[in-house]
């Protein structure tokens, strides 16, 4: 493609240089990455400054360099006022905005948006629809994944990703879409048909500051949607009745509001909800008309998940049956709410809760579900919201007869510290602090008894941990298994 042609999309730019005849065959804003022929991108982060590395993208093969300041290179330098505007805005031209071919859901909240996202996957194969993926846990374009660095990537990421799609032959791709990344525009030039609402809580208020910040930042996506209307392809806000943030984000869109919930009114609902230790039941409640389900999820968030799921689906056209076959033939997502059995005794739970209110959900369906005791472990991250830490602690010791307090991606904080802060406010003394993380869930398991149930909580479907600027493999899931083993050996 030609520079000229492309650079046409920025409207105003400055060249230093003549670009007429300059031809791009890619665009990278890693100049490791860069090969002969390329266009650089250089994006202030918040580590580096892609301006320092421009000698390096040029050495490499770049033919022209984006940036917000002039440059000590030979090659071409186009100066723009914001790179990360112009990065989003070459990438959707330069990939064909390939958004437009595709049936776009974006899932946003605090909690839910990865099992909603898996949902709605498992929603569109009954139906024969081939699905794109694109979160937390990995990215997929049908039966094919791939890993991910954050779980919406930059803009540049995620534009090629959906050409790759739209080239497989992908109608459908579902992406979690976080705070940071509608903050930081890296989803701008994505066009997006239906906008998800799962529930807001506290997180993230290192980045936010404040509920109100995070709040705002959650409400962009249903601004994407648009200030049109197409009778042909009607675009959708799904919010949940049941939270109050809704009032706020209803107000943020045009499109057609479509509301789920329990304990409100809504559009789409649940009753006659039974839920037990083998998951939940209940009559599924929509316009379109009612269908009981039956399903292997547990607890009430469980049925909050799919009753956001069902919402978007059935304004994506989708029959009822295939929403109910698809909730029941669904047994879990990885790192959530995932049991974990080689024959023990007691029960074992990992999760990704790592927020007050997810840890709470978790723990109460932990307790309806118990028949003897229950024990959490868990632990906060470092560099990331100290406000919570507290909180943390003082539901693990509400919701659970022994808690143990741990490490979880301690990064560049110390362990301790960390600990330290989730203790604090601490009254009772019945906890246990075990820095390292490995031996928290060893003594956890340990100490089971017959029909107690151990959740281990925070980290879920991760297999890592980062420890200053190393990571590590720790997979609480292969440690519990290991640790089980070993534990049932010696009872022998």
């Amino acid at each position: 493609m030609k520079l000229i042609d492309l650079i046409h999309a920025l409207h105003w730019y400055e060249a230093t240089s003549s670009i007429d005849e300059i031809e791009i065959t890619g665009i990278e804003m890693d100049s490791r990455a860069v090969q002969p022929g390329h266009l650089f991108m250089c994006i202030e982060g918040y580590t580096v400054d892609g301006h320092d590395f421009a000698k390096q993208a040029e050495a490499n093969g770049a033919v022209a360099i984006i940036a917000e300041r002039e440059l000590n290179v030979s090659v071409p330098v186009i100066l723009v006022s914001d790179t990360t505007r112009a990065l989003a805005i070459l990438a959707d031209a330069f990939y064909k905005s390939p958004t437009k071919n595709l049936s776009l859901i974006g899932i946003t909240g605090t909690n839910g948006k990865t099992t909603v996202s898996y949902l709605l996957e498992a929603i569109f194969r009954e139906q024969q629809v081939k699905t794109g993926m694109i979160g937390t846990i990995q990215m997929k374009i049908g039966e094919n994944v791939f890993s991910v660095k954050n779980t919406t990537p930059d803009a540049l990421f995620l534009q090629k990703s959906f050409y790759q799609m739209v080239e497989e032959d992908v109608k459908t791709t579902i992406m979690e879409v976080s705070s940071h990344a509608l903050d930081l525009g890296r989803v701008y030039g994505c066009d997006f048909d239906i906008s998800i609402f799962t529930n807001l809580s506290q997180d993230h208020l290192d980045y936010h500051k404040n509920m109100d910040d995070y709040l705002r930042a959650k409400s962009l996506l249903f601004s994407m949607l648009g200030n049109t209307y197409n009778r042909d392809k009607p675009k959708f806000a799904i919010l949940n009745a049941d939270d109050s943030s809704s009032k706020v984000l209803i107000k943020s869109t045009a499109q057609h509001v479509v509301t789920y919930g329990i304990h409100h009114k809504a559009d789409v609902i649940a009753k006659d909800i039974q839920l037990d230790a083998k998951g939940s039941r209940f009559t599924l409640v929509t316009p379109k008309g009612n269908i009981e389900i039956v399903s292997k999820l547990m607890g009430e968030f469980s049925v909050y998940n799919m009753l956001a799921s069902a919402a978007a689906a059935l304004c994506d056209h989708v029959p009822l049956q295939s929403i109910k076959s698809a909730f029941e033939k669904t047994t879990g997502v990885r790192g959530r709410f995932e049991p974990v059995d080689v024959g023990q005794p007691f029960g074992v739970v990992v999760d990704y809760a790592h927020t007050p209110d997810s840890l709470e959900n978790v723990l109460k369906t932990v307790q309806s579900i118990a028949k003897g005791n229950v024990s959490v472990v868990i632990g906060c991250g470092g560099d990331r919201d100290r406000t919570k830490r507290p909180k943390m602690a003082q539901v693990a010791m509400r919701y659970a007869d022994q808690a143990i307090f741990t490490s979880d991606n301690p990064r560049t904080e110390d362990p301790i510290r960390i600990l330290q802060d989730m203790t604090a406010d601490l009254t009772s003394d019945t906890y246990k602090v075990i820095p390292d993380r490995k031996q928290a869930i060893y003594d956890s398991l340990k100490n089971a008894k017959k029909n107690d149930i151990v959740l281990i909580a925070g980290k879920g479907h991760e297999t890592y941990q980062i420890i200053g600027d190393e990571t590590i493999e720790f997979d609480d899931r292969k440690v519990t298994v290991q640790a089980i083993l070993e534990i049932l050996n010696k009872e022998k």
